[in-house]
């Protein structure tokens, strides 16, 4: 199982009160409600290893080179020294850290890239697992990553923990009309405004699996733009032409790169030795984390109490 991991505390952060703090004040909200969506996910789905991907790079400048609005509206800071800042709650940035810090206590790998985002290191990890892989996310760029040969599926969580949606190949054909592996193409004319992709004007969802429907791909829909006919019509072909120097380019931007070579740790899913599992306890009690930790504990494995596992 491979977490999106900034997708699952932001999510966490909206969806409970910042009044959820430590002994010493600090929100923890954030660090509580990812660890109340681990302890689902792995009691649900039962992975045999678990990998928190990071994002070391939100905004990787090479994707920018090609699409300069690429996540450009989220930016708070650019910095000539170090790379953009993410506009993110002051009360969320406190916790990020401690995310860190509680995910290693409690045995979870965390896995980022120099100059790649999660969404790369996720890709990467997938292609190249050697079994059946379950990615988590809110991203819909993650479905080109779905994979029925390979039993790559993405649990998605736009609509809420509660209401998680498992993406097969026949799901995401059915909610876009597009196979998986035709997704990215799919996404690049589409656009999408929430990453600042503009897509191509005029060209929506229907439109854009209509042509990938006659074509295939994306390179034969342009190679077909080029010439009049062809099972293509005026309107649309003139819309594309006037995006040419953007279709030149958007492939490589959306395209999870799944060729990553990661050192991959040990994410097997095992109880924590003694020592480990009293520091974490001892860093749960700390930070205020309550019946959250112990319910994320359990479900990794590591034998509690039961009285202490209730405690909210």
């Amino acid at each position: 199982m491979l977490l999106d991991t900034a997708s699952l505390y932001f999510r966490a952060f909206h969806g409970l009160p910042d009044t959820l703090r430590s002994p010493d004040g600090t929100p923890v909200n954030a660090v509580r409600g990812l660890l109340d969506f681990i302890a689902k996910l792995v009691t649900d789905y039962q992975p045999s290893e678990l990998i928190a991907c990071w994002d070391d790079d939100w905004r990787p400048q090479w994707r920018v080179d090609l699409i300069p609005s690429y996540k450009e509206h989220r930016v708070v800071t650019v910095s000539a020294d170090g790379p953009d800042v993410e506009e993110t709650p002051d009360l969320l940035v406190a916790q990020i850290p401690l995310i860190r810090r509680v995910l290693t206590a409690f045995g979870i790998p965390i896995v980022g890239a120099p100059e790649h985002e999660a969404d790369d290191v996720i890709g990467s990890l997938a292609s190249q697992a050697t079994g059946p892989v379950d990615v988590v996310t809110g991203d819909r760029d993650l479905f080109q990553v779905v994979d029925d040969a390979r039993g790559i599926r993405v649990i998605y969580t736009a609509r809420g923990m509660s209401k998680l949606e498992v993406l097969t190949e026949s799901v995401v054909r059915e909610k876009y009309g597009v196979d998986a592996a035709q997704y990215a193409d799919f996404a690049a004319m589409r656009g999408d405004t929430s990453d600042g992709l503009p897509g191509v004007a005029g060209v929506g969802d229907k439109t854009a699996a209509g042509l990938l429907a006659t074509f295939g791909t994306l390179d034969a829909i342009i190679k077909a733009s080029a010439t009049r006919g062809d099972g293509m019509s005026e309107s649309v072909r003139a819309k594309l032409l006037r995006a040419a120097d953007y279709l030149a380019v958007a492939p490589t931007v959306v395209a999870v790169v799944c060729t990553l070579d990661l050192n991959a740790p040990d994410a097997h899913i095992r109880p924590l030795s003694p020592e480990k599992l009293a520091a974490a306890r001892e860093l749960s009690v700390s930070l205020g984390l309550g019946g959250a930790a112990d319910r994320a504990l359990r479900a990794l494995g590591n034998d509690l109490p039961q009285a202490e596992a209730a405690t909210v």
